[in-house]
């Protein structure tokens, strides 16, 4: 339909009416940065947990790393705003959490997982599994996600051609046990299937929103307080320390030509005759302390 049509249809020579002037004019209600979050969580937390769990296999860990994630991002928010890809940024926490070789001290991690209802998935899951954390990786965003080379690429940190090989291995590695999923479109359906089968819930947008804030409070406070005992011990050393140099205490040397140390002898006749008379001379009583009148 032509612009004269439409003209002559509203009953217009061409000109738009002010109501519609008013509708084009009247800017679009901004989102505000929580409902900005909560829209990113909705569109992309369900996803993002059902593939975290093919990349760790865990249920638990899936949801925990999805809710890290998100936190950080709200934490970050003015910065995760104006990514280009704001779901990428989410799913690049995410992964990099999973994947942390710390989760295998953790004392939960140990024990094994449930075992899937289905055989195939469980077959699928094991070849998963085995392959190494940056194979595993690659194959989830380029067969599973479906992401191009150079974005998997960008994503895992890697060069376009290390990631080729990456996806080749990992590729080969699950046709050597499941050669029914040689070819990579059904490679991509059995790892939705295997993602969807499981019930993976997420948490509601504003507990993460909350459990982040949080999150941040406590490392705030645990930073101040760490600021203000090494403020302390700072001053406590500055209080006791020495405010000149003290030269250390020379080791002791011995000492050449003094003559040995001799215990008393006998007396001779002359010390004899003189301890007597001493003896003699000096009487007992009050006139030995105060001198005599004469």
């Amino acid at each position: 339909m032509t612009r004269d049509q439409v003209a002559q249809r509203d009953g217009t020579n061409g000109e738009l009416t002010t109501a519609q002037q008013e509708r084009e004019e009247l800017p679009a209600t901004p989102l505000t940065p929580a409902q900005a979050f909560d829209a990113l969580y909705t569109f992309c937390a369900p996803a993002l947990v059902r593939q975290t769990y093919l990349l760790t296999g865990r249920r638990e860990l899936a949801r925990e790393s999805v809710e890290r994630a998100f936190q950080l991002a709200w934490q970050r928010w003015p910065e995760v705003a104006l990514d280009r890809d704001p779901a990428g940024w989410v799913r690049i926490m995410a992964y990099e959490y999973a994947l942390s070789p710390w989760h295998r001290l953790r004392p939960r991690h140990r024990t094994p997982e449930p075992l899937l209802a289905d055989a195939s998935d469980r077959a699928l899951m094991a070849v998963l599994l085995k392959l190494p954390p940056p194979q595993r990786r690659t194959l989830l965003l380029y067969d599973g996600v479906g992401l191009d080379l150079p974005e998997t690429a960008a994503e895992t940190e890697a060069s376009t051609p290390a990631t080729a090989y990456r996806l080749m291995n990992a590729r080969a590695a699950i046709t050597a046990r499941l050669p029914d999923l040689a070819d990579p479109s059904d490679l991509h359906e059995r790892l939705a299937l295997l993602a969807s089968a499981q019930r993976l819930g997420a948490a509601q947008p504003p507990a993460v929103r909350t459990g982040s804030e949080r999150r941040a409070r406590f490392w705030t406070r645990a930073a101040i307080a760490f600021t203000v005992a090494l403020i302390g011990t700072t001053a406590l050393t500055l209080r006791t320390a020495p405010t000149h140099y003290e030269p250390p205490v020379p080791p002791g040397a011995e000492v050449q030509g003094v003559p040995a140390k001799v215990g008393p002898g006998s007396l001779s006749e002359e010390e004899m005759s003189l301890r007597e008379k001493l003896r003699e001379s000096a009487g007992s009583g009050p006139e030995r302390m105060a001198p005599l009148v004469r």
